[in-house]
């Protein structure tokens, strides 16, 4: 286990595997979600006819305080969500290389194993079939699943558990976003902050985004998920 992570908690109780999607299945570092930021800007541009540094910034703002940019815009400009994803998920999806050793690691998990993210399933697709782990989940629990509540609420975390039948103190969640991991701490899960190497740097990051945290939800971290799965306490 890499030194990021604080004192192990064993995950040998864990039946129901949950991922993030963005920044944690696939390395930050290929900018993919870079991508989807700024057609979301672009977005919010055409909608107020903002400037970009202002558009950017009421981006963050609602990214911060909603869960989701589209969360925000869905509650304070009545925008339509389908037409909200199909356009910023319209990219290049190029930059994710294939990652054999994650996708043998998830195989390998004991259990069932299940997407959660904010985006949408077509998204979560199109990454699982660069990645070459198109087949690996039981279920990719979307945006338009939650009823556009996205994490962090509890909502979208329960609706989740009551789907698919999951006790909370038997799985465990995986995220590049400790304030995703504060409901799954809360409800009995265990919890993976997954982290960008200490060299990241873009300039479409906000330091919030990145930000680590020492606090009780966050049972393990790490910057290498692949080798985190292979040698799980």
């Amino acid at each position: 286990m890499n030194d990021l992570t604080p004192p192990i908690r064993s995950l040998s109780h864990v039946t129901d595997w949950v991922f993030d999607l963005d920044n944690t299945l696939y390395p930050r570092s290929c900018n993919l979600f870079a991508q989807i930021d700024i057609k979301i800007t672009e977005y919010v541009m055409g909608l107020t006819q903002l400037e970009f540094d202002a558009a950017r910034t009421l981006q963050k703002g609602y990214y911060r305080d909603f869960g989701t940019t589209l969360n925000g815009l869905m509650s304070q400009h009545k925008v339509d969500p389908d037409h909200f994803l199909d356009t910023v998920h319209a990219i290049d999806y190029s930059p994710v290389d294939p990652q054999p050793d994650l996708v043998a690691a998830i195989r390998a998990l004991p259990g069932r194993k299940f997407i959660l993210t904010n985006g949408d399933t077509g998204h979560a697709r199109a990454v699982l079939a660069k990645l070459g782990g198109g087949d690996l989940f039981e279920h990719v629990h979307d945006i338009r699943a939650m009823t556009y509540v996205p994490k962090p609420h509890r909502q979208a975390y329960e609706g989740f558990f009551a789907l698919h039948d999951i006790n909370p103190t038997r799985a465990v969640m995986f995220d590049d976003l400790e304030k995703n991991l504060v409901v799954p701490h809360d409800v009995g899960m265990a919890t993976v902050h997954v982290v960008a190497g200490q060299d990241f740097a873009h300039d479409q990051v906000e330091a919030w985004e990145l930000g680590r945290s020492n606090g009780p939800h966050i049972h393990h971290i790490t910057d290498d998920l692949a080798r985190f799965l292979r040698e799980r306490p």
